[in-house]
């Protein structure tokens, strides 16, 4: 019993993956999405603890680092590419982490959030480690930020294909950026779905903002505090 949430991960993340290939990925039918609200609601219905759950399905946390690594895969083969794009990949992840921080800010706070929660959100657009660290330092809470980060995630995977081709946006290493720079992991697992260099661009960018904005962060949120 000590495999259980392993198995019902993989074996509800599967078979959701082939309804989702044979939909024609239709973004309604998002398998990362839909894995977590049928596990959620089973569990509860259930009456099966998370605890108990995450003795079998720990082992897929454990193997989310070796995961992230192999993106260099794809990374290592498009670098020809990579490198001749380096100048717009440069601009794209610094441009685009300055908006992820503001668009997010602005959001909240016009809805009045409060300061806390402000700080909490900035980094959502970064891989969890990495903006848990960033919340910690700049004065946020830590576990709401990695609830966000999560969410962020999860609504790329989701939504960020369609809405890159409901925008327009055709160019790969464009499509790739995006996604990187705006849903980190889960944006990276969905795009390089649809094309590998869009992939590879786009756990790049993935691992360039979380660097960036951990070193931008800090500087930009007291400026945004003191004038807004």
């Amino acid at each position: 019993m000590k495999s259980f949430g392993f198995f019902l991960t993989v074996t509800v993340f599967y078979l959701l993956s082939l309804v989702f290939e044979k939909s024609g990925r239709k973004f309604y039918l998002n398998p990362v999405l839909l894995s977590i609200v049928l596990i959620s609601v089973f569990l509860k219905t259930a009456h099966i603890s998370y605890k108990f759950y995450m003795k079998g399905a720990g082992f897929i946390f454990y193997l989310l680092g070796p995961t992230v690594v192999s993106l260099s895969i794809p990374l290592y083969k498009e670098r020809r590419t990579i490198v001749e794009y380096a100048k717009e990949i440069g601009v794209g992840v610094a441009s685009g982490g300055i908006v992820a921080v503001l668009s997010a800010v602005g959001i909240v706070k016009l809805l009045g959030a409060t300061k806390e929660v402000i700080l909490s959100i900035a980094p959502k657009s970064v891989t969890t480690a990495i903006a848990i660290g960033i919340s910690e330092k700049i004065g946020g809470i830590p576990a709401l930020t990695a609830v966000l980060v999560i969410l962020t995630g999860i609504m790329g995977n989701a939504v960020g294909v369609e809405l890159l081709n409901l925008a327009k946006v055709k160019d790969r290493v464009a499509r790739g950026l995006g996604m990187g720079v705006t849903s980190h992991g889960l944006g990276t697992a969905r795009i390089i779905l649809d094309d590998q260099l869009s992939g590879a661009v786009s756990g790049l960018a993935m691992a360039l903002n979380g660097v960036y904005t951990s070193f931008m962060l800090p500087y930009l949120i007291v400026l945004l505090l003191k004038y807004f």
